[in-house]
């Protein structure tokens, strides 16, 4: 018989501690949910694989209540520099305007040290319990909850009962194959070699794609001598089958530095994919990450999408285990991420057609019209703050209403402010905490009171914003522009109340005269009395 390791009612189960589940496993604990964490290898892992934090990233671990730990094992990045078939510069792509998020926009790292420092932060948090050396074996689907069993390190089956189960196992997902979940797209027959190597000479603080049709490569600096090579291999070079020969790797990175077997940390060949699950939600069980979408590494968006994937649904699961949202909510996870990560996937592989082809025409036809592009000040701009990147922002889920729909569904910067309760100058997300803000920009005082009804059904946040440097007469905290970006990010908004979800979403913008139907949709988002006294006899 299978011993029964309860974790109690409110717990949450994620499954792989990867960068995925270890950062869905501390925004749980930061909100105060219980979580178990399974992963079947016995320690963190010592493979390089991931390379490369955004500033969304970077963001969602201050939210965490980790960042301080992430940045010291990054390079703060610039970006990315592309360079054209005769091996030139063609345009050094480095994001949107710059720290908008708070951070810097791409930033090398490497990933055994990342996982180091997420396991050690999650070792010290209190309701985290890690588990290396343990394999999902299955999962039992009830209403009001989900066993996952599982094999332990000392071959002892256990089985752990959970509110909801997080699937952050990988491209091989043991969450997604035993439950028979399918993914669509393909798989690329490029094959590429990537080395991570040690002692390297090179020290740029950004990442070079090589757009050689002879020999497409990228070269990736990090931290402390690490580097990573990645070139594309032709017929009788490898297959993913077979390691890399060290004369490959020795031939291949010969003209950047002379290398030896012990500089090079990691050699694989492989093919990428370009796929994405049909389900990312079935009854409590969620996909995130590679076990949710897999894509090619040309716009650095693997890890990144992952932990978007967790900045998504973590703050919503919390939110229903404390009884503030209906369970139902959660189906917005796979409304609001599927879209973006299919277009992500989609972006992932015409980069690697275009940027990384192999056809001499074909390159010459890019770099003349990467040419005629960066001579307009539209086009400079589309290349070098990678708006070709798909935006992000949600047209259905956990959004109202509205009669101007293009503001909402975006996602808010993180500006510099001087908040009045502190009489300091903080990151914006410090001065809102961790759960759901009511903003009033450039509304009166007698405004708030048809929405406190929102603010206290969310237990928000309520923060006036201030605008065209008038010092506002309330008895609300305040919010005033340091540097002008707080006015860029709400100018748009203004004389409205704006309701911002925990992930920073706007999920709604209204006049002051439309109070009443925002109040009506957030109510329409909470648990209904009769379900919530059925939920609570049940549990008697």
């Amino acid at each position: 018989m299978t011993p029964s390791v309860r974790t109690g009612g409110r717990a949450v189960v994620v499954c792989g501690a990867g960068p995925v589940g270890l950062t869905a496993a501390a925004l749980l604990a930061a909100r105060g949910v219980a979580v178990t964490v399974l992963e079947q290898r016995a320690t963190t892992s010592d493979e390089p694989k991931a390379i490369s934090i955004d500033d969304e990233a970077l963001r969602v671990f201050q939210q965490a209540g980790i960042v301080d730990r992430i940045l010291p094992v990054l390079v703060p990045g610039i970006g990315t520099r592309y360079y054209g078939r005769d091996g030139q510069p063609l345009f050094h792509a480095r994001g949107p305007r710059p720290l908008r998020l708070g951070y810097a926009f791409k930033n090398p790292f490497a990933q055994p040290d990342l996982e180091r420092v997420l396991a050690a932060a999650l070792a010290e948090m209190p309701r985290v319990d890690l588990r290396f050396g343990t394999r999902v074996t299955g999962f039992e689907h009830r209403p009001d909850g989900v066993t996952v069993t599982a094999v332990s390190a000392d071959a002892k089956e256990i089985a752990l009962e959970a509110a909801y189960v997080l699937g952050c196992d990988g491209g091989r997902s043991a969450t997604r194959l035993l439950q028979g979940i399918g993914m669509t797209g393909r798989s690329h027959d490029e094959v590429w070699l990537v080395a991570d190597t040690l002692d390297d000479p090179h020290t740029e603080r950004f990442a070079m794609h090589f757009g050689d049709p002879r020999r497409p490569h990228v070269i990736v600096p990090g931290l402390d001598g690490r580097c990573r090579y990645e070139f594309r291999l032709f017929d009788g070079e490898g297959t993913p089958e077979q390691p890399p020969a060290f004369e490959l790797i020795e031939r291949l990175v010969a003209p950047y530095r002379p290398i030896t077997p012990n500089q090079v940390e990691r050699a694989v060949n492989y093919r990428f994919n370009a796929v994405v699950a049909d389900e990312w939600m079935r009854g409590r069980s969620f996909l995130l990450g590679d076990a949710a979408h897999m894509m090619p590494p040309f716009a650095g968006q693997g890890l990144n999408s992952g932990i978007r994937d967790a900045a998504n649904l973590v703050w919503k699961i919390a939110e229903v285990l404390d009884g503030r949202l209906d369970p139902a909510i959660l189906a917005t996870y796979q409304a609001e991420r599927i879209p973006h990560a299919q277009a992500t996937v989609r972006m992932s592989e015409r980069l690697g057609r275009v940027v990384m082809t192999t056809s001499p025409r074909l390159a010459e036809r890019r770099d003349a019209y990467v040419a005629r592009v960066l001579d307009t000040g539209d086009g400079r701009a589309y290349l070098e703050q990678m708006r070709y990147r798909p935006p992000q922002r949600y047209d259905e889920g956990l959004i109202a209403p509205t009669d101007r729909p293009e503001l909402v569904g975006v996602p808010i910067g993180q500006p510099l402010v001087f908040d009045t309760d502190s009489h300091t100058i903080r990151r914006f997300d410090d001065v809102l905490g961790p759960g759901w803000a009511v903003l009033g920009i450039g509304v009166e005082h007698g405004d708030w009171t048809a929405v406190d009804a929102v603010v206290r059904t969310l237990t928000a946040a309520a923060v006036q914003v201030a605008v065209a440097d008038r010092m506002p007469r309330t008895r609300r905290r305040v919010v005033i522009d340091v540097d002008g970006h707080l006015l860029d990010e709400f100018a748009v908004y203004t004389g409205r109340f704006v309701l911002l979800r925990p992930d920073r979403f706007v999920a709604a913008a209204w006049s002051p005269s439309d109070s009443a139907d925002v109040v009506a949709a957030v109510r329409s988002w909470t648990p209904s009395p009769i379900r919530t006294l059925e939920k609570a006899l049940s549990h008697e």
